[in-house]
């Protein structure tokens, strides 16, 4: 057996990312768009044709354009990248250099530690309150180089006071980065702001509300003194042809998005109502997920979900969301099937 001892010495302790064997269920375990494939973006993919033998635009400066206008910025407020996950490695080899410390509240997105760990980096951590709010005093007072909000917070679901963020960014001494990967769902953004902020990065991706994931689009959005920072440091056409027009498309019909947004805002309270009347505890939500503490082992009902053909994400053996699982919030029709096989798991469990 070959020792991990040959791999580089920040990564050795790293496991592979959850990976199941998917068999048909209904997935209810990743927060991509129940509705299906963005039809604009699908459509541009049937109509297209590609030379592949030419190289995508360097800096992707058509959707670059396309993600201006929508937001009344600038193109050079953008970067974009194969993925919000690209531009999270960007802004760690931009911003930090080895051993420097990376401020993750806690609990949040687990993928911040691996790119922090990959680019030499230190994880420290500031406890959410019990309302999974910021520590500001914390977070300020923090030596660290870089720290990152997610808002909506994955996999609390909540947003952080947007106040408090503002606190964040003007108190801290190095780089704020504002994930806001569930940000169509939410009602507040810090894109508008960007150019009113030296230390700010706002990150979005096409994976969720746009139901692109299989193309793998995210961009960043910031003053453009710190967007050609990162320009200058992301791979050169690193977005393929293919997904720069897809999401270019996308952009330009935001019905989809309406439609997406307006059906989460329908069916998530329903579906937390139905998560209590069974003995859950939902907490409250802006994203198009709802994290519940368990009345049964969250180990049990989550491998009993399975077995019925759903997939759930579970977190009850992380510290602080013991006995939790996540749901992504789907249709109606989804959202019944759900919870009328979770009432016949937990008579079968208790």
């Amino acid at each position: 057996m070959v020792s991990r001892d040959i791999m580089r010495s920040t990564a050795r302790g790293f496991k592979k990312y959850y990976s199941p064997n998917i068999k048909g269920e209904l997935r209810l375990d990743t927060n991509t768009n129940v509705l299906g494939t963005n039809p604009a973006a699908e459509r541009f993919i049937r109509e297209q044709r590609i030379d592949l033998n030419d190289y995508p635009v360097t800096y992707s400066d058509n959707l670059r354009c396309a993600l201006a206008e929508l937001y009344g910025l600038d193109m050079n407020n953008f970067a974009a990248g194969s993925g919000s996950d690209e531009m999270l490695d960007v802004l760690f080899k931009t911003f930090t250099e080895w051993k420097d410390d990376c401020l993750v509240p806690y609990p949040s997105y687990s993928l911040y530690d691996y790119f922090a760990q990959m680019n030499g980096g230190k994880v420290v951590y500031s406890e959410l309150d019990d309302s999974f709010q910021l520590d500001v005093e914390d977070i300020i007072s923090s030596k660290a180089k870089i720290v990152i909000l997610a808002s909506p917070n994955n996999p609390t679901g909540n947003s952080f006071r947007q106040k408090d963020v503002e606190e964040v960014i003007e108190g801290f001494k190095g780089i704020v980065v504002v994930d806001e990967a569930y940000g169509e769902y939410s009602e507040s953004s810090m894109i508008p702001k960007v150019d009113e902020f030296e230390n700010m990065v706002v990150i979005r991706t096409f994976s969720k509300a746009y139901a692109m994931a299989a193309l793998r689009i995210g961009y960043a959005v910031a003053n453009k003194d710190l967007a050609e920072m990162m320009n200058s440091v992301k791979i050169p056409y690193s977005l393929n042809s293919l997904s720069e027009g897809a999401a270019i498309a996308a952009v330009k019909d935001q019905e989809f998005i309406k439609r997406s947004r307006e059906m989460v805002l329908r069916e998530r309270p329903k579906l937390a109502s139905g998560l209590s009347k069974l003995g859950f505890e939902p907490f409250p939500s802006d994203a198009n997920f709802i994290l519940a503490r368990s009345p049964v082992d969250h180990a049990a009902f989550t491998e009993a979900l399975k077995n019925k053909g759903i997939l759930i994400r579970d977190f009850g053996s992380r510290r602080r969301m013991e006995n939790c699982v996540r749901f992504t919030v789907g249709t109606e029709e989804m959202n019944t099937e759900l919870l009328e096989k979770t009432a016949g798991i937990l008579e079968d469990l208790r």
